[in-house]
């Protein structure tokens, strides 16, 4: 389906994952504006205009602007929310918890005021609990805000398994459910290579090791960049969100969502496969999960209600 024209995608956060959204978007020319707003506007302003000449080197229509007042959200068909303090060496996502849900809180009652129509795609972590503020701040339906994770987190895995057999580049599945973080569940049943079950390709104890891998695949590359965190993988993982949006292609992908009944759990969000069309999550699929896989999956979804019950208890939505 084509993109409707006049579209717009403002990204709040134009730090290295927001710029790069903001970048992979233009390239592919997915929209006809990308909107950075960020504290630091004369940054913003830098990467605006270097992304705009470069979409003209890609030859694509789009235009990329800087969004200096909150009111600059206004006609947003999606807003990116990239904005929050970034995980340091040592530092948990849990650690980011009541910086980052005072920032979110911010930003999204600017969004719920100017952008009321719009879809909210959460990154800033922690992913799950902040997917959580923006929904309970924003008021939005629950099908208007998602959070970006198992796209990331799945691909993660899908390389880690690239890595252990040295084949299959490309053709890798990967499937990974639950919280983002140290309790996500990866589903090595649905990982596939061109086809053939995982189970079939390596052990137990291979993919026990990769699994093991995928669940700290962030805290590796922030331990190798000392002073930062990973932005490449995260920002595709968003830019095909958005492009699924708006697009309308219905495509089903793990994303960070509101639990209503779903898997048995409610007044949660936690990473479950969706469909993404025009009207933000169209479908939440309940897949058949191993006993074990259960237990994982409760104990990833209870580590959400944790941190969502610190905030209730600091009167933070009050």
């Amino acid at each position: 389906m084509d993109i409707k024209k006049g579209n717009k995608v403002t990204i709040i956060g134009a730090g290295n994952v927001g710029a790069t959204v903001a970048y992979s978007l233009a390239m592919r020319g997915v929209c006809h504006e990308i909107w950075l707003k960020d504290r630091h506007s004369d940054i913003s302003m830098g990467k605006a205009l270097d992304m705009s000449q470069a979409a003209n080197v890609a030859r694509t229509h789009t235009v990329v602007k800087v969004a200096h007042e909150a009111s600059d959200l206004k006609d947003s068909d999606i807003v990116v929310i990239t904005a929050g303090s970034p995980r340091k060496p040592g530092m948990s996502r849990d650690d980011l918890l009541m910086i980052n849900a005072e920032i979110t809180k911010q930003v999204v009652l600017d969004v719920k005021k100017y952008a009321p129509d719009s879809i909210i795609i959460m990154v800033s972590n922690p992913l799950d609990v902040m997917t959580y503020v923006a929904l309970k701040v924003s008021g939005f339906p629950k099908e208007r805000v998602v959070g970006m994770a198992g796209i990331l987190d799945s691909a993660r895995m899908a390389h880690f398994i690239y890595e252990k057999i040295g084949y299959g580049a490309g053709q890798i599945r990967a499937s990974v459910m639950g919280g983002h973080g140290d309790s996500m569940v990866p589903l090595p049943k649905f990982s596939t290579v061109a086809g053939v079950p995982l189970s079939d390709i390596l052990s137990k104890e291979e993919i026990d090791e990769i699994v093991e891998r995928t669940r700290h695949g962030g805290a590796e590359i922030v331990g190798y960049l000392k002073n930062g965190s990973a932005y490449y993988a995260p920002a595709k993982a968003t830019a095909l969100m958005v492009e699924a949006i708006l697009k309308d292609t219905k495509q089903i992908h793990p994303c960070a969502v509101y639990l209503d009944g779903h898997y048995g759990y409610s007044d949660v969000v936690s990473g479950v496969p969706v469909a993404l069309g025009a009207n933000g999550v169209e479908k939440v699929f309940e897949m058949t999960l191993t006993k074990e896989q259960e237990k994982q999956f409760e104990n990833s979804v209870n580590s959400v209600k944790e941190m969502i019950d610190v905030l209730k208890n600091n009167k933070f939505f009050d």
